[in-house]
């Protein structure tokens, strides 16, 4: 007989949240179900039902979690591009990955596709507040900030890019890389226009 260690609820969600991020990556968003998170971590579907509620509750869970873990390493990002330590191609690099090979741009388009609207809430605000927060010294008084655009710019690029970047760009005959080109000169025009600013 073995014995399961006992998990904290939040040390439960988190390696519920990371089974599902796992399974995200390996089969798509229709695979993250109550089930196949439980399987995976050795728990019962009754267990998660206890923490999340549902299956639409585990995936906006995880909609959470991917996008709170993609902000804070993009913020870093961001922090080491000011400084000069880091490119702006890797900021965009990171947001670009999220969104495709992590998977974020998947469940954002299945989320919408079975009628969880609310569930782009997370995305949303997390990624607002982290822009807010890389601007805090900046005295706007509520109005946008080349941060601002430079954000939507990149999410939007990054989030169609998952979506359908590579056979769209092969129709038009571009390389794969060219959404990432165009992002990465906008977040290079929005830091030069803080220095300038």
């Amino acid at each position: 007989m073995s014995i399961r260690k006992r998990l904290s609820p939040e040390e439960f969600r988190m390696t519920a949240l990371e089974s599902a991020r796992a399974i995200l990556i390996e089969a798509g968003p229709q695979a993250v179900t109550l089930k196949a998170v439980g399987a995976r971590i050795g728990r019962t579907h009754a267990n998660l039902l206890h923490h999340f509620g549902s299956a639409a509750g585990l995936q906006k869970a995880l909609a959470e979690h991917l996008t709170a873990t993609v902000c804070d390493s993009v913020a870093e990002a961001v922090r080491a591009a000011r400084a000069g330590i880091a490119s702006p191609r890797e900021v965009v690099d990171i947001a670009f990955d999220a969104f495709d090979r992590e998977g974020g741009g998947a469940l954002v388009s299945w989320m919408l596709a079975t009628g969880q609207e609310d569930a782009m809430e997370p995305f949303v605000e997390t990624i607002h507040r982290m822009v807010d927060e890389l601007n805090l010294d900046e005295a706007t008084h509520g109005k946008p900030t080349p941060a601002h655009d430079a954000t939507l710019g990149v999410v939007l690029l990054a989030l169609g890019n998952s979506l359908m970047g590579a056979p769209l760009a092969a129709s038009l005959k571009l390389p794969d890389s060219r959404a990432r080109d165009i992002a990465q000169r906008l977040l290079e025009q929005s830091l030069a226009a803080e220095v300038v600013g």
